[in-house]
């Protein structure tokens, strides 16, 4: 290889180590459902800020967003003949194109991406 090409080949190298995207936070998560071998349940994040709960009656994301390290869930909470709106802060631990890892409190639940139940 000549002197005058490598140059050309650092620069490459260096553009697509910069171009290493973080893995998105939307799409749908899904997480065993306690008890109940076989079943999943968890939430779907939209791109547009809007979530939905997978398999999960009495409890119901409507959006969600990002901030920091933190996903931030909001929703209602039905049960007991009444409806209460809540936020729910969670420290994202890990995140990878199939993994989500979120901690609430000192609780880990750990994620797994769907194509969607």
């Amino acid at each position: 290889m000549s002197l005058s090409k490598l140059p050309l080949l650092l620069l490459a190298a260096a553009l697509s180590a910069c171009s290493t995207q973080k893995p998105a936070l939307e799409g749908a998560w899904l997480e065993p459902v306690p008890g109940m071998p076989g079943k999943m349940q968890g939430f779907e994040l939209q791109k547009d800020g809007r979530a939905a709960s997978v398999n999960m009656a009495t409890l119901q994301y409507e959006s969600w967003e990002k901030d920091g390290d933190t996903l931030i869930l909001r929703g209602k909470s039905l049960g007991n003949h009444q409806t209460i709106s809540f936020t729910e802060p969670l420290k994202i631990e890990q995140l990878t194109n199939e993994t989500l890892i979120i901690k609430d409190g000192n609780a880990a639940r750990t994620y797994r991406r769907s194509s969607r139940p």
